[in-house]
């Protein structure tokens, strides 16, 4: 789809602002007669791309943990449109072909994990679990356990109300997961997702296909010491393949991994922008994917700790490859593309390296669950075999 930005106009620009201005982040234009129409015979202001528009829109992809550059892309689109729905304005289904996303299904979610029949993350997509819980509510209420969240079930829900609020099912059931793998890494299944290169605007061919190759030779270096630990390594594409990261996350999900570790390497008009970032998912609903935030935070410390690296620290984004991954999933930008230093860094292989065994090794830390760690930087991929009892051959 095309971009929309400051001083574009026309009638998807007007769908944007009525998104914007129902969000409350949008002051409402009134009505009058007379206004100036543009060439399409859209009313001017509602269908221009104004400064208030940019501000609003820059919110909201503040809030709804987007990249904040005031550009409507597809990612922000997509979130525009599911922010549109409110529960109850339309009836909610699963459908396999083209499952239904918005903050209605979002909210039905957050309703029924607070009645104890949900536990997955709330992250507006009826999927599976989503549907099951439905059913089962229904089926405990008196109502036809059909999975559609019509008019009867929404009138059941508004008169049960909120039994409990608070706690998250899910992030008990993946710290249980993780606890109930041990701590060894031996037969953990890890899907490693490198990026393509060039996913941004005006990108370079050049600049595009050294970051692919930057990419793709860190993931196949990080593949070789999970295997040398007795992991199950899976990568999310071949080499001259370049997915959506919708397909990617799926991808991830037939293989039925343990974790997701998307690498990607980030960019910015201005070359002074620097550093290492990582990413988990997290909503402005307060779901949190719990061991997706320990291993993006164990993951940022070793890499900082261990290279020159800027620290950009660790942030919760609702980014498709991090939110339609049933696993817990990362995303590591490990340096930015557009800045000498960064590129100069990354394009040694000695620190491809050590990025490599700083993943791993956070890897291993999340596992251990806090018991016998070593200080951040300090544990070596000898002393990770070591304690795999798997010997080290030179």
């Amino acid at each position: 789809m095309p971009l929309f930005r400051l001083g574009d106009h026309g009638s998807a620009v007007a769908e944007i602002r009525a998104i914007l201005t129902n969000q409350g982040l949008l002051a409402d234009v009134v009505p009058q007669l007379g206004r100036a129409v543009d060439a399409n015979g859209w009313a001017l202001p509602e269908a221009v791309f104004d400064a208030e528009t940019d501000q609003a829109v820059r919110a909201f992809q503040q809030q709804r943990g987007l990249l904040v550059d005031g550009i409507v892309g597809p990612a922000t689109f997509g979130a525009l449109h599911e922010a549109s729905f409110r529960l109850g304005a339309r009836v909610l289904f699963y459908q396999l072909s083209a499952p239904m996303h918005g903050d209605d299904v979002a909210t039905l979610q957050s309703r029924l994990q607070n009645l104890g029949y949900y536990t997955g993350l709330v992250d507006g997509h009826f999927g599976g679990d989503t549907y099951t819980a439905l059913c089962n509510y229904q089926s405990e209420f008196g109502l036809s356990a059909d999975g559609i969240c019509g008019p009867a079930t929404l009138r059941s829900l508004e008169l049960l109300g909120t039994r409990v609020t608070g706690g998250s099912p899910h992030a008990i059931r993946e710290e249980e997961h993780v606890r109930r793998l041990g701590p060894q890494l031996s037969g953990k299944r890890i899907v490693i997702d490198p990026g393509s290169g060039g996913d941004h605007p005006g990108a370079d061919p050049r600049e595009s296909a050294i970051e692919a190759e930057i990419l793709w030779d860190l993931a196949r270096r990080l593949e070789g010491r999970m295997i040398a630990a007795g992991m199950e390594t899976f990568l999310s594409r071949a080499e001259d393949q370049n997915p959506s990261d919708i397909e990617r996350a799926e991808t991830a999900n037939s293989i039925g991994g343990d974790l997701l570790i998307a690498l990607r390497c980030a960019h910015y008009p201005n070359s002074s922008a620097s550093g290492v970032a990582c990413f988990h998912f997290g909503t402005p609903h307060g779901s949190t994917s719990m061991i997706g935030r320990s291993l993006s935070g164990f993951i940022q410390r070793e890499i900082v700790a261990r290279t020159e690296l800027r620290d950009c620290r660790s942030h919760a984004r609702t980014w498709d490859i991090l939110r339609r991954s049933r696993m817990p999933a990362v995303q590591l930008d490990i340096g930015y593309i557009s800045n000498l230093h960064d590129a100069t860094e990354l394009s040694n292989p000695a620190v491809r390296d050590t990025i490599a065994e700083a993943i791993l090794v956070a890897v291993k830390r999340l596992y251990l669950l806090g018991q016998d760690d070593q200080p951040t930087g300090t544990y070596t991929f000898a002393a990770l075999l070591a304690s795999e009892q798997i010997p080290r051959y030179t």
